[in-house]
C-alpha cells in the first residue's frame, strides 16, 4: 500500500531540499526522493566543492605574490591530492548537514529514482529498477536538475575529455588543458588550473568570454585572464577531438580557418540539459519547450498538483534560483500567495580570478529596450581598501533609467564582487532609485564604497575619480 504524504519532492538538490523544508515548516507531511546525493549537483559536484578548489588556488596565488606584501616565502608547492581531498571533505560536511536538516524538519527521505506513476502517485526504484517504495502526494514537486551537455563527436569520456566531475578530482596535475566554453563552469575551471600553473586555452563560440555578462565587464575580465597567461580563442568552435594515448589534438575553426592544438586534457563546459527523462511525464499534461518544463509564476505545471523548480524549468541555471522557486512552490501548495520571482532580479556570480557578478540588464539590453540611460563606473584603483588588499584591478558599473532613476543593472568585476553584488540585488528588489543609493552611508574603508561612487558617477557626482 502506498505511503501517504501531503507533498512528495523528487530531487534533493538546492531546490528540492529547500522545498521540502519549507513545506514541512508550513505543517505538511513531506517525502523527499533522491537518487544519489542529498544536496544535488550543487553541493556534491558543483557550487560548493568548486569554491573549495578555487580557494586553494587563491591561497597559492597569494603565496606566490607574498613578496608584494613584504613577506618572504620560498619554494611554495601544492599537493593536488590534498587540494582535492579538502574539496571533497567540504562537500561531505555540507551533505551531512542536509541530512541533519531533513531529520530536524521530519522529512522522510527515500533513496532511489522517483517517477510519476499516475495521479498523485510516485514510484521509487533502486539502481536495478526494482520498486522499493510507492508514495502518494496531494502535491508533487519535480526538482531533478540537469546534467552536462554533450556535443556529438566531442563527448566527455572521463579520461582524456573531462566533464565537470573529472575536472574536480584530477588524479595528477595536468600540464596543458583546453576548455570548451567560457560560461561560469568553464571559466572557473580555467581560472583554477591556470592559477596552479597549467597551460590553459579557452575556446568560446561567441565573440567574448562569459557572453551573458555586460560586454564591458567581460572584455575587462578577458584582459585580466590573458594577463595571467590564459590563452583565449573567441568566435571559434572545436570541430574535432583527435585522441592519442595520453593527449588530445583539438581541431579549432575560426573565421573559416582551422588550427590544431594538442593538450593533455580537455574540459567540456558547453552547457547543460534538463533531467526530464524517466519522470513519467508522458501520461500527464506537463508541457515541455526546448527540453525544459513550462511553469507559471507559482512553479505550477499544466498538470494540476504537479510543480517543477530549478534547472528543469530553464535558465538561469543557478542554485539560488532553484531554492527560491522551492520556497514559492511550497508556500503556494500550503495555500499562500507568494510573490512572483522577478528573473531580472536574480544575481549571477562567477568565482574566477577576478570574480564577476551582475544583476539586471546589461548596457546593450537596456538600450535595446529603449531606455535612456545614465551609466556610472568606478575603478578599483580609486578605492583605498582595494589598493591596500593588493587588488587594484576591477570595475563597478551601474546602469540607471535616466527618466525615473530606477536601477536597471549592476555589473562588477574584481575582488569579492560576488559578495558586493547583493547590495544592488536588494536595491533592485526594493525598487530603490539613485537617490536612495546616494543617501546611503557606506562604511570606510571598504570595497562597498565603490558601489556608492559608481552611482554618484552616473549622475556626475563621483568624488574619487
Amino acid at each position: 500500500m502506498a505511503e501517504q504524504f501531503d507533498v512528495v519532492v523528487i530531487g534533493g538538490g538546492p531546490g528540492g531540499y529547500v522545498a521540502a523544508i519549507r513545506a514541512s515548516q508550513l505543517g505538511k507531511k513531506v517525502a523527499l526522493v533522491e537518487r544519489e546525493h542529498l544536496g544535488g549537483i550543487c553541493l556534491n559536484w558543483g557550487c560548493i566543492p568548486t569554491k573549495a578548489l578555487l580557494r586553494s588556488a587563491e591561497v597559492f596565488h597569494l603565496i606566490q605574490h607574498s613578496a608584494d606584501y613584504g613577506i618572504s616565502v620560498k619554494d611554495a608547492k601544492f599537493d593536488m591530492s590534498k587540494i582535492v581531498a579538502r574539496s571533497r571533505g567540504v562537500s561531505e560536511q555540507m551533505k551531512k548537514g542536509i541530512g541533519f536538516l531533513m531529520k530536524k524538519h521530519k522529512v522522510t527521505v527515500f533513496e532511489g529514482f522517483g517517477a510519476l506513476a499516475g495521479k498523485g502517485k510516485v514510484v521509487v526504484k533502486d539502481k536495478d529498477k526494482k520498486t522499493i517504495a510507492e508514495l502518494e502526494g496531494k502535491a508533487i514537486i519535480l526538482a531533478t536538475g540537469a546534467r552536462a551537455r554533450n556535443i556529438p563527436g566531442l563527448e566527455a569520456d572521463g579520461k582524456l575529455v573531462w566533464s565537470y566531475r573529472e575536472a574536480m578530482v584530477p588524479a595528477e596535475t595536468t600540464y596543458s588543458l583546453l576548455v570548451m566554453g567560457s560560461g561560469a563552469i568553464g571559466i572557473e575551471f580555467a581560472s583554477f588550473y591556470n592559477t596552479l600553473g597549467v597551460d590553459v586555452t579557452v575556446v568560446e563560440l561567441q565573440d567574448r568570454v562569459m557572453p551573458v555578462e555586460d560586454e564591458e565587464i567581460s572584455k575587462f575580465a578577458q584582459k585580466q585572464f590573458e594577463k595571467q597567461g590564459m590563452k583565449i580563442i573567441t568566435g571559434a568552435v572545436v570541430k574535432e577531438l583527435k585522441k592519442g594515448k595520453n593527449n588530445v589534438t583539438a581541431v579549432i575553426e575560426k573565421d573559416g580557418k582551422k588550427q590544431e592544438i594538442t593538450v593533455d586534457r580537455v574540459i567540456s563546459a558547453v552547457g547543460i540539459v534538463a533531467n526530464t527523462e524517466g519522470l513519467g511525464l508522458e501520461g500527464t499534461k506537463v508541457k515541455l519547450e526546448h527540453g525544459r518544463i513550462i511553469v507559471d509564476s507559482n512553479c505550477q505545471t499544466n498538470e494540476a498538483g504537479i510543480y517543477a523548480i530549478g534547472d528543469i524549468t530553464g535558465a538561469p541555471w543557478l542554485a539560488h534560483k532553484a531554492s527560491h522557486e522551492g520556497t514559492i512552490a511550497a508556500e503556494h501548495i500550503a495555500g499562500g500567495h507568494p510573490h512572483a520571482m522577478k528573473r531580472e532580479n536574480i544575481p549571477g556570480c562567477t568565482y574566477c580570478n577576478p570574480q564577476v557578478a551582475s544583476v539586471g540588464l546589461t548596457e546593450k539590453a537596456a538600450k535595446e529596450k529603449g531606455y535612456e540611460l545614465k551609466i556610472g563606473r568606478f575603478p578599483f584603483m580609486g578605492n583605498g581598501k582595494a589598493v591596500a588588499l593588493g587588488e587594484p584591478e576591477g570595475l563597478v558599473k551601474t546602469i540607471f533609467d535616466a527618466k525615473t532613476g530606477e536601477l536597471l543593472g549592476a555589473h562588477l568585476v574584481g575582488a569579492e564582487v560576488t559578495e558586493l553584488v547583493q547590495g544592488f540585488v536588494i536595491g533592485k528588489q526594493a525598487e530603490l532609485t539613485e537617490a536612495d543609493f546616494m543617501a546611503t552611508v557606506f562604511p570606510h574603508p571598504t570595497l562597498s564604497e565603490m558601489m556608492h561612487e559608481s552611482v554618484l558617477d552616473a549622475y556626475g557626482r563621483a568624488l574619487h575619480i
